[in-house]
């Protein structure tokens, strides 16, 4: 018999506030077992959904499999007496867990395995995780069920809506997330704000735009301060990855009309999106325009933290993040750390980001995107910071790969992360390995290829592989990987044989033209 829910299936939206607002204090008292290796109880649910804006998600391929991503967080397994509750739309394949399961050094896998949960909603559609769970009565309960003690509990999720904090009410337990009601710290309208009020450097720009003409006007206020600019970024308030952001370029002259003709050919973010659909989102969610920088030489570099119930800011990484599609926006991967020549410039301004945002009660991951550029002929970068994300980023799941693997931590002094040997530590991640010829590999398929070539994480040197997003592949063509070793050299030839390994692996069978053979 399942337990009773604590609420009836009518709970008003006052009452879940209510609820949601009492059960906030509780994440303090169990911020040690979150954050800190204490051999203490605790359950983990761990509900990976991506809730985000529909239209913005549908532009990610296989993106119900990027729940897999979190599945790094099986790392809590280390500690005997905790355990791990994680939900997905679709099931996660038994070889997949056992992947991961296996790489916990010092705890057997049949140990960690019986402290692990994994529920399912059987629902591959595009809608978020959490809405489909809300919507099965059944699958709410069997989580609560699977929670072994409410006051050392926290539910996680990979970014708070309004959904989730709801979520969060019918389990009982606190979310280790954001408080909805402060997301508006999160869009670029937001951050611009945050990031004067920290006394950090923001481009040249306007927020709170709405409409193509306020979009126009503000190209027209902006060539008037900068008169030299070439290209503005138009950047909705709720987009992700980059993919949000459309590039335009100034007209020669400057009369409202030719601007606004500018903005109606603006170069779209991704392939496929129209003008007039991208317009729309903009009145829906709202944006900001920015200044475009131009350098002879630009890097993407970011800084990751996290505010904690008592106000405390706690800094995670640095990553140079890989971007690319046709604007040269587009988030593709990471490496980590960032460059030595700003490291310590980013990680002091994210820090003071995180103080303003811990003083407007802000309890999240966060991570601040920068750009750091120069021009032929000088040696020091300039950095401005471009927006702050509230959620769990594209550089969080390599990181706690990382650490998961490793068992190091970070060095405060350094940036660097050092494993239990004292090595130094660098990576290079990407969710987004994808080729045709990976379509139809299976994830048994994937793991021989894995043991037969070597692909593997070796504890001895502390380097190696570590795949995920495995479910992707055979449908999407897509795999995630991390790449640890003790220098970049030693990643990026580590990198390379991955994708030539893959590459000769998934060739066969396939046609000389890459279609699928028919055998």
């Amino acid at each position: 018999m399942l337990p009773k829910p604590p609420f009836d299936c009518d709970l008003t939206h006052e009452r879940e506030l209510e609820e949601f607002q009492r059960l906030k204090p509780k994440l303090a008292s169990v911020w040690g077992m979150l954050t800190a290796n204490e051999d203490q109880p605790s359950t983990s649910v761990v509900v990976p959904s991506l809730t985000l804006d529909a239209e913005e998600l549908t532009k990610l391929a296989g993106a119900s499999y990027c729940e897999e991503r979190l599945l790094f967080l099986l790392i809590r397994l280390r500690n005997p007496r905790a355990h791990v509750v994680y939900v997905t739309s679709q099931p996660v394949h038994p070889l997949t867990l056992d992947y991961y399961l296996h790489l916990l050094a010092g705890v057997p896998a049949s140990h960690a395995r019986a402290r692990l949960t994994m529920l399912c909603a059987y629902d591959g559609s595009s809608r978020p995780l959490t809405q489909k769970i809300l919507e099965r009565p059944r699958l709410l309960q069997r989580i609560r069920y699977a929670i072994h003690d409410r006051e050392h509990s926290y539910l996680t999720v990979f970014n708070s809506t309004p959904l989730e904090r709801r979520l969060s009410v019918l389990l009982g337990i606190p979310l280790n997330g954001l408080d909805p009601a402060l997301s508006e710290y999160g869009t670029k309208s937001g951050s611009r704000r945050v990031f004067r009020e920290a006394g950090v450097d923001l481009p040249a720009g306007f927020e709170d735009l709405k409409t193509r003409d306020d979009v126009a006007h503000a190209l027209a206020e902006l060539k008037a301060r900068r008169p030299d600019i070439r290209r503005a970024v138009v950047k909705l308030n709720d987009s992700f990855s980059g993919e949000g952001n459309a590039l335009v370029s100034y007209p020669h002259g400057t009369d409202l009309g030719e601007l606004r003709r500018a903005v109606d050919l603006a170069q779209m973010p991704v392939p496929g999106e129209s003008p007039d659909r991208y317009f729309d989102k903009l009145d829906r969610m709202g944006g900001v325009v920015e200044e475009f920088i131009e350098a002879d030489e630009k890097t993407s570099p970011s800084a990751q933290f996290r505010t904690s119930p008592m106000g405390q800011v706690q800094e995670i990484s640095t990553h140079d993040e890989i971007l690319g599609g046709e604007s040269g926006q587009i988030y593709l991967g990471c490496r980590f750390p960032a460059g030595g020549e700003y490291r310590d410039r980013i990680r002091e301004a994210g820090r003071r980001v995180g103080e303003v945002l811990a003083r407007h009660g802000v309890v999240s991951r966060y991570g601040v995107d920068f750009l750091a550029w120069r021009n032929a002929g000088e040696s020091d970068w300039r950095i401005t910071a471009l927006e702050i994300n509230l959620r769990v980023l594209g550089t969080t799941h390599p990181f706690l790969a990382l650490r998961f693997l490793t068992g190091g931590e970070l060095d405060t002094g350094s940036g660097h992360l050092l494993s239990l040997s004292g090595r130094r530590k660098s990576y290079r991640a990407t969710d987004n390995l994808r080729s045709k010829c990976y379509q139809g590999i299976l994830p048994d398929d994937l793991f021989d290829i894995v043991s037969m070539n070597g692909l593997h994480f070796s504890h001895r040197t502390e380097s190696g592989v570590l795949f995920h997003m495995i479910g992707a592949v055979s449908e999407y063509g897509k795999l995630g990987v991390t790449v640890i070793g003790n220098d970049v050299d030693e990643v990026e030839r580590l990198y390379a044989r991955v994708i030539s390994v893959l590459d000769a692996e998934c060739a066969l069978g396939q046609t000389p033209s890459g279609q699928t053979a028919q055998i």
